[in-house]
This record gives structure tokens, C-alpha cells and sequence, in this order.
């Protein structure tokens, strides 16, 4: 068994609103709002992901009241780092002033976070306290020549991180789903140095149908029906797949938090910023499900169930 301890995130202060990028790709701040739910975004300007990283990572700390001296492993998930190798990972735990603790990439575009949290809740009888955390300078990618407009409108940057812990905190999490389908891996890729290539059309399809089967499962095999979920935080893609999922699975759309308005598709980072968010004004309930999902490039997916504890 393991625990959720608590979550941190981060945001670049530039904010970038529909009304400057959507002339750079020749569309309306409004058609950005009808095709996406996202008004603004943030632009990491002179940060790098680790830089980011690591500033989510202190917040996850400080709001936790753990010491990074008690972390026994760190699994960072980014699509979008600087360079080939080292990832941001090992940057992390400098800063962090740990010199022998593992730390791990997972390269792994949006669907990383989700990916790293169900492998924490099993390492962490071994590592005792993981800090997962999710980073993203997708400006780096949606900024480069050619600019295409599906793409472009979609991103912004951030970060966000969770401690799982083997002994305590205020939920425990009880089951998780990660599952892979790399027929369409060529639907969604970024290639070094290249514009992201994306199939808009495929990811929604495969998503809306993918995602809801996922919850169903994890849910199914644990006792539990869509509507006993209290709230669903889920990677922010798009608002308008967002409401496609909560009908797949016969739910209100105001069970999915939802902060895509303010921040864009941050990638692998967006579900742990939504429930750094979510968590600064809810709480988790005794015995009450709180469901986690994520879908992205490869393409991977999965949803990982959590429980508040007294």
C-alpha cells in the first residue's frame, strides 16, 4: 500500500492570451475558446524544465512539510527537455542536494505523470518516499516554424509534482491502470528538432474511447461505479474532450476539475498542476474515490484510484 502525501506546482508568470498567438497562426481568440476551453496559457521565458522542475518540487516539499532529504527516488516525465540525455531528472536531485538518491526520466508526452505515479505506488515499499513530478516547456515545440495552427493554439509550460509515500498521507492509493497501444504511435510525435506532429482527429477518437474503458476497469475491479468517483482529475487536453469523457462514463462534466481555462495543455505536467489546484481547496474524503486519468503520445493512457484515509 501507498499514499498520496501531497502535491506542489508551478507556473511561469508570462501569461500568453488567445488575443497574441492567435493572430501568429491566423485565427480568432474566440474559435481558440470553441475548439479548446483555453483563454490563456504560460511561457516559460529564460526557464528550463528543470528550472521548472525543481520549483514545483520545492512548492510539492514545503506543502507537505517533508525535507528532500527523506526522498528515497525521483521519476521526472517530460516530452519537451532541452537535450537528449541527461534529462531533467538528475538536475532535479542536484538542486535538491541529494547525491546517491535515483533519480529517473520518463520521457513520456502527457500520459508521464499518471505513468510514474502507479510505478511510485509500487516502489515505494522499497523507496519509502518518491517524488513524482512532471515538467514541460511545450513553447520550446508549438514555437517553432512551421507553426501550425491546431498545434500551436493548444500549449503552454509548467510543472507539477506529487510525494508518494509508503507509511502515510491523506489518501491512500488503491489501484492503478496503465496501458499502451503503439499502433498510433505516428499520430502524435515529436521528432528531434521538428515541429510536433499531430493527428487531432485520431487523438481525440482514441482518447474518448480509450480513457473511459480504463476508468471503467480500474473502477469495475475495485467495487466501484463512475458515479461513486467524488472528483476526476484528469490530464488537460481539451475541454471539449473532457465533457466527451464524462458522458463515455455517465457522469456530470462538473466532476472533472478542470483549469485548462488558465494554462493550456501543459503535457505531462497538467494533471499534477490540476491537483496541486484541487488539492489547495478540496480535500480527500474518508473511504471516497478521487480518480486520476491521463492519455498521450505512444499512445499510452491508464487511471490510478485514490482514497482519502482518516
Amino acid at each position: 500500500m501507498a499514499f498520496i502525501r501531497g502535491f506542489g506546482a508551478y507556473l511561469p508568470p508570462h501569461v500568453v492570451s488567445n488575443d497574441e498567438i492567435g493572430p501568429q497562426v491566423g485565427c480568432d481568440a474566440n474559435w481558440i475558446v470553441n475548439v479548446s476551453g483555453i483563454e490563456e496559457r504560460r511561457f516559460a521565458n529564460g526557464e528550463s524544465v528543470a528550472d521548472m522542475a525543481t520549483r514545483a518540487a520545492e512548492d510539492c516539499l514545503e506543502r507537505s512539510e517533508v525535507p528532500s532529504s527523506k526522498i528515497g527516488m525521483i521519476l521526472v516525465s517530460s516530452g519537451s527537455s532541452e537535450r537528449q540525455f541527461p534529462g531533467p531528472a538528475a538536475a532535479l536531485a542536484c538542486r535538491l542536494g541529494l547525491n546517491t538518491t535515483p533519480a529517473i526520466d520518463i520521457p513520456m508526452a502527457s500520459a508521464g505523470s499518471l505513468f510514474a505515479m502507479s510505478l511510485a505506488s509500487r516502489l515505494a515499499k522499497a523507496y519509502g518516499t518518491i517524488l513524482v513530478v512532471g515538467a514541460e516547456k511545450m513553447s520550446s515545440v508549438v514555437m517553432r516554424q512551421p507553426m501550425e495552427r491546431g498545434v500551436a493554439i493548444l500549449f503552454g509550460d509548467g510543472a507539477g509534482a506529487c510525494l508518494i509515500d509508503e507509511e502515510k498521507g491523506p489518501a491512500r492509493i488503491v489501484d492503478s491502470v496503465i496501458q499502451t497501444d503503439g499502433a498510433f504511435r505516428e499520430d502524435l510525435r515529436l521528432d528531434f528538432e521538428k515541429p510536433l506532429e499531430m493527428n487531432g482527429r485520431s487523438v481525440i477518437l482514441q482518447a474518448s474511447r480509450k480513457i473511459p474503458r480504463a476508468v471503467e476497469t480500474l473502477l469495475g475491479r475495485n467495487g466501484r461505479k463512475p458515479e461513486d468517483v467524488d472528483t476526476y482529475l484528469m490530464h488537460q487536453a481539451n475541454q471539449n474532450l473532457i465533457a466527451r469523457i464524462a458522458q463515455a462514463l455517465g457522469v456530470a462534466e462538473e466532476k472533472f476539475f478542470s483549469n485548462i481555462r488558465k494554462y493550456g495543455n501543459t503535457s505531462s505536467a497538467s494533471m499534477l498542476i490540476a491537483a496541486a489546484e484541487w488539492f489547495q481547496t478540496h480535500e480527500f474524503k474518508l473511504d471516497v474515490p478521487v480518480c486520476f486519468a491521463s492519455f498521450g503520445a505512444g499512445y499510452h493512457w491508464g487511471a490510478l484510484l485514490a482514497e482519502g484515509v482518516a
